[in-house]
C-alpha cells in the first residue's frame, strides 16, 4: 500500500473494525462497498476500473457468498485473480467446521494463503491445519496471535513416528495421509503398517495397487478415497474392495500415477484383515 500505486478496496461485508477513511486517502486507496452478492459482476469491475483506474484491487469479500460467483466469473479486460486469501478467527473456526464444513470448503479449497487470528496454545491447531489440508494441498497455512505474531507450535500425532513401525490405528489413517504429505521427511525409508481397502485398475504401474480408505473431506455427500500407490511382488492377486493390513516402506520419489512427487509404498507384507468399524475417515 505504500508503493504509490492506487488500490481500490471493494468491500463486501461490514467487519469489527472499520476502515479509517483518512488513512486510506493516506495510502492511495479507495473504498467501495458492496451489499448484495448479486451486484458482483464484470459490468461492475468495469465500471469501478473506468471511474478509479487503480493499479491494483483487493476484495474484502463476504464469507457467506459462494467463491465460485468470483471465481467462474468472466473477468472484464485487464482484470486477473491473482491471489485469494481465506482469513478465519481460530476461536470460532470449530463451530463454524462443525456446523458449516460446505461453507469453509468452500471458502479455503482454492485459496493460496489461509490465515487463523486471534490463536492460542490451548486451540487444537494442528486439527485445524489438517482440516485444511484435507481439501487444499498447495495453500500457506499459517497460524497468527491476538496481536498478529506468529505461533508455532508442535504438531500432535496420535502415533510413534520413531518407532520401528509406525502403525497407523484405522482412525488415524485420514491423519497419517496428511502429514505424510505434508511432512515427507518424517516418513520416507519408515515403515508403517495400517489397515486398509484395495483398489486395483489397469492404469495402475504393473505390480501394484491402491490401499486406501473413503475419506469425508466435506459432507456426506462428498466421500473420497484416499490412499498412496503401492507395489507388492503379489499384487497380482489382489482384488479391489479387500481389507486388507498392509506392511510397507514409504519412499517419497517421483511417481507417474501421480504425476509428480509423493509417497510411494512397498510392500513387504499384505495380509487379510477384517473390515474397520467406520467405513469412513476424517481429518481430526
Amino acid at each position: 500500500f505504500n508503493d504509490g500505486e492506487k488500490t481500490l478496496l471493494i468491500v463486501c461485508e461490514e467487519g469489527e473494525e472499520e476502515y479509517d477513511p483518512a488513512t486510506l486517502a493516506k495510502l492511495h486507496s479507495v473504498m467501495v462497498t458492496l451489499d448484495s452478492e448479486k451486484d458482483l459482476t464484470p459490468e461492475f469491475l468495469r465500471e469501478m476500473k473506468k471511474k478509479y483506474r487503480p493499479d491494483r484491487v483487493i476484495i474484502e469479500y463476504n464469507g457467506m457468498w459462494r467463491m465460485s460467483t468470483l471465481t467462474e466469473m468472466k473477468l472484464p479486460f485487464g482484470y486477473e485473480l491473482y491471489q485469494i486469501i481465506s482469513i478465519f478467527d481460530a476461536s470460532t473456526f470449530q463451530l463454524y467446521l462443525n456446523n458449516m464444513k460446505s461453507l469453509v470448503v468452500d471458502m479455503v479449497s482454492l485459496a493460496d494463503m489461509i490465515v487463523f487470528n486471534r490463536c492460542t496454545t490451548d486451540m487444537p491447531l494442528s486439527m485445524f491445519k489438517r482440516s485444511i489440508r484435507a481439501v487444499n494441498r498447495a495453500g500457506e497455512v499459517i497460524f497468527e496471535d491476538g496481536k498478529g505474531e506468529l505461533v508455532q507450535f508442535e504438531e500432535e500425532l496420535p502415533y510413534d513416528v520413531n518407532a520401528p513401525i509406525i502403525d497407523i490405528a484405522e482412525d488415524d489413517f485420514g491423519i497419517w495421509y496428511v502429514d505424510a504429505l505434508d511432512h515427507p521427511d518424517r516418513y520416507d525409508g519408515k515403515t508403517v503398517r495400517f489397515k486398509a481397502r484395495t483398489l486395483r485398475t489397469p492404469a495402475f504401474p504393473k505390480g501394484s495397487f491402491l490401499p486406501g480408505r473413503n475419506a469425508m473431506t466435506c459432507c456426506a455427500d462428498d466421500v473420497a478415497f484416499i490412499g498412496f500407490l503401492c507395489y507388492y511382488e503379489q499384487a497380482s492377486q489382489i482384488k479391489s474392495r479387500q481389507w486388507v493390513t498392509v506392511t510397507a516402506r514409504l519412499r517419497w520419489q517421483y511417481c507417474e500415477a501421480y504425476q509428480d512427487e509423493g509417497p510411494v509404498l512397498y510392500a513387504a507384507s499384505v495380509e487379510d484383515a477384517q473390515p474397520a468399524k467406520e467405513d469412513l475417515v476424517y481429518f481430526n
